[in-house]
This record gives structure tokens, C-alpha cells and sequence, in this order.
């Protein structure tokens, strides 16, 4: 079955708000075993969502739509879907009185416009929406589904989880799709795809390359019969894919490298402190994210390069001769982070971020690692703006460190 969605709305082509509803659906398809075709995006008019919904019949099968539902004017959803059927428009008293009860509830009377969405055609079975007063449409003409659900990605998310994804799943048990994720970093998404040659040529299970800000990611999908076959598959191609990228692969799906790490260090009582010199602090933001983080990160140092701060950690002598973008300050301001906080592992992190920094390259990031036994350091140099590269400073921080404990804590 050929699936489509439209999304509707002026906001979403004026870029104000952006399209999540259509990115929530695009996943959830697949594992309906449904093939997403087409999406599309609709502004407030009603000749031009006709005109949409007139494509979208000829060449698929469900049509999903979402936003529209609303009781304001350019609400059009309705009378869209109406005048496309050569339907009449009439209004579900029972419907009305629901809405008065919801109103009631918070001791406000309910607006006259918020009648127009009890509106009803037909053809239309009304969808339940318990967290607002937009119901959804289901219509079914000449082997085709026509499927309208609210704008707000909450209520949207609900409805599909509740009502309209099961009734999809028992009107069509066809094949499914399932898909899983594979997220490596420090290689170029060129390299990766040179490696993995083989599995972006294969037909199922595919393989696809995207690059995020954390690294380059695999997305392995197969579709069968059952879930569980598809899933046989996925893991196959991504057990042999794995053993091509080794460490490279820091984790899959839903993984961050700072719940890999706050899971690595609690998991081996260690605890950790940091030390940065021109990220502002984004490292200890990312690990604080972590719920978690209060049981293994102790203590974060946050300091601007070249200032007297940086005097109080690292040897003099070595600021001198090297300079501040060293490999040498950052390996200093780890052992110090360890060692003034009494922590199991130090981390320093150096970040060279514009161009008035004559002493090095922006983009230029310096990773100091030390655990009392051995002192790290790594030199990378990322392209961006002044936030991407701080991110990409603190997620190669995340990774080296990751990947140098897991070695650690192997040879003992």
C-alpha cells in the first residue's frame, strides 16, 4: 500500500514552525509495513489543499493530512475534504455538547467557533482526540483512506498511537519494515561509505549513510513478513557491518555518547571532572544532561584561553613554549582536573573557535585524557560555525574518552 502525507499550514512554508508531525509519521509507516511516496506541504487555502488532495488520490493509496482541524477561519481542512467528495457539511450535536464539557471543566464558556469542529460529512467516522477539541476524519472511498488528524505534534502523536495506527495495522497485515541505526565517529561520511560499499548496493536488507552532528550514521532497514524476520535481517547486516567499523561505532538508535558514558563510568565506580578553555562549558553541559550525571561527574572548570585562569592549572614553562593550543596544556589541564578533584579520570578540552585566534587554525579542538596511569591527547580540526564546532569539540571529548576507558578497563 501507497502512502502519502500532506502537511498543512501557511506557518510551515514561511519556515516558522517546523514540519515534526511528517518526520513522526515518516517513521511509524514503515513498521506498519506501508511505503511512504510522497510528502507534501500545503499552505491555509482551500482550492490549493483540493488540488493536493486530487493528486495525492491519483497515485496513493492513504493520504494522511495534519493540521487544519482548528476553529479559526483558515481552518480548511474540513471543508476541503468535504468539497473533494462532493460531500455536505453538517454539524455533530454530540460532539458540541463534548466540547462544552471540556470548556466547563475549566470554568470557561466556549467560543461559537469552536462549533466548526464538530463539523462532520457522510463518509467520515470521527477520530477521538483526548488531549484537545480537534477530532480527526477517517474517510473511505473506492479502495482509498483518507486520514486527517490535528496540527499540535501532541495530539497528532496520540491519535496515531491510539486509534489510528491500529486500525491501519488490522485493515492491512502486509509486510513490515523494521530499522535500526548503527553511530560511528571520526570518519568522513566518504570513508564510511568506501567501507560499507557493499551493503548500500544490497536490496534488503538497505543500507543508508546520513551525517549528524554526532557522527556519520547507518540506518539498516529490511522488510518481511513479521517484525521479527525484518529484525533478523537488520541484525545480521549490522553484526557484519560492525566488524568492518569496529570502534568506530560508538553506539546505535536512541544511544548518546553522554548516557554511554554516565552508563561506562557508574557502571565501574569512576568518576569524572573537567577543564575547558574557550568551548564555554559545553562539555559539562552535554554530560549534565544526563540524568544521571550527579552519581560519576564531580567538578567542571570553565575558563577563556589566554588569561590568567588558564596559569592556574598549567604549568607555566608549558604555556610559554608551547602555547595555549597545545596538546601539552590540554594533557596538563586533565591531570589537574583528576588531581584537584580527586576524581577517577580528568578531561581537558581546548577549543580554537575564530579567525582573530592567530596561534592556531579555528576549528582546531584539543583533547587532554588522563586516568593517574596514562595522559592522552588528541587534535582534531572541525569546520562550522562557532556552536557547531563546540559541539563537535565536546562529542569527540565524549568518544575518545569512551573509547579509551572501554580499552582500560579491558586490560584489567
Amino acid at each position: 500500500m501507497k502512502a502519502e502525507i500532506i502537511s498543512i499550514g501557511t506557518e510551515l512554508l514561511l519556515g516558522e514552525i517546523t514540519d515534526l508531525n511528517a518526520a513522526y509519521l515518516a517513521s511509524q509507516l514503515p513498521l506498519l509495513g506501508l511505503d511512504l511516496h510522497f510528502i507534501s506541504t500545503v499552505g491555509d487555502n482551500q482550492q490549493r489543499l483540493i488540488e493536493t488532495l486530487s493528486l495525492a488520490w491519483q497515485r496513493s493509496d492513504i493520504i494522511i493530512t495534519t493540521g487544519g482541524l482548528g476553529p479559526t477561519e483558515d481552518d480548511i481542512t474540513r471543508e476541503a475534504i468535504a468539497e473533494f467528495f462532493k460531500e455536505p457539511i453538517t454539524i455533530d450535536q454530540s460532539l458540541v455538547e463534548q466540547f462544552k464539557a471540556i470548556f466547563r471543566q475549566f470554568n470557561i464558556d466556549m467560543p461559537e467557533s469552536n462549533i466548526k469542529q464538530a463539523s462532520t460529512i457522510p463518509s467520515c467516522q470521527i477520530i477521538p482526540n483526548p488531549r484537545g477539541t480537534a477530532p480527526g476524519w477517517w474517510v473511505e472511498r473506492d479502495e482509498h483512506i483518507v486520514i486527517s488528524m490535528p496540527g499540535p505534534p501532541g495530539e497528532m502523536q496520540q491519535m496515531w498511537s491510539n486509534v489510528v495506527a491500529p486500525k491501519l495495522r488490522n485493515k492491512y497485515r502486509g509486510a513490515v519494515i523494521f530499522s535500526s541505526t548503527l553511530k560511528t565517529f571520526s570518519l568522513s561520511e566518504a570513508k564510511v561509505g568506501e567501507i560499507t560499499k557493499a551493503y548500500l548496493l544490497a536490496k534488503n536488507p538497505t543500507v543508508g549513510i546520513y551525517a549528524k552532528p554526532d557522527g556519520i550514521h547507518l540506518r539498516i532497514a529490511a522488510k518481511a513478513n513479521s517484525t521479527e524476520e525484518a529484525k533478523i535481517l537488520v541484525d545480521a547486516t549490522a553484526g557484519e557491518i560492525k566488524q568492518l567499523l569496529g570502534d568506530y561505532i560508538w553506539g546505535k538508535d536512541s544511544d548518546t555518547l553522554e548516557g554511554l558514558t554516565a552508563d561506562l563510568f557508574i557502571g565501574n565506580n569512576l568518576t569524572l571532572s573537567t577543564m575547558e578553555a574557550g568551548t564555554g562549558g559545553i562539555l559539562a553541559n552535554n554530560l549534565t544532561n544526563n540524568p544521571n550525571s550527579s552519581k560519576f561527574y564531580k567538578c567542571g572548570i570553565v575558563f577563556n584561553r589566554n588569561n590568567s585562569a588558564m596559569e592556574l592549572f598549567v604549568n607555566k614553562d608549558i604555556l610559554k613554549s608551547q602555547g595555549t593550543a597545545s596538546r601539552e596544556a590540554a594533557g596538563e589541564m586533565a591531570a589537574a582536573a583528576r588531581r584537584d578533584y580527586s576524581t577517577s579520570v580528568g578531561v581537558g578540552l581546548i577549543g580554537i573557535l575564530g579567525s582573530d585566534e592567530l596561534d592556531a587554525k579555528p576549528g582546531t579542538t584539543i583533547i587532554g585524557i588522563d586516568n593517574g596511569k596514562h595522559n592522552y591527547t588528541f587534535q582534531s580540526i572541525f569546520p562550522g560555525t562557532r556552536l557547531q564546532i563546540k559541539q563537535r569539540a565536546a562529542i569527540s571529548a565524549l568518544f575518545e574518552l569512551r573509547k579509551i576507558m572501554l580499552q582500560e578497563i579491558r586490560c584489567t
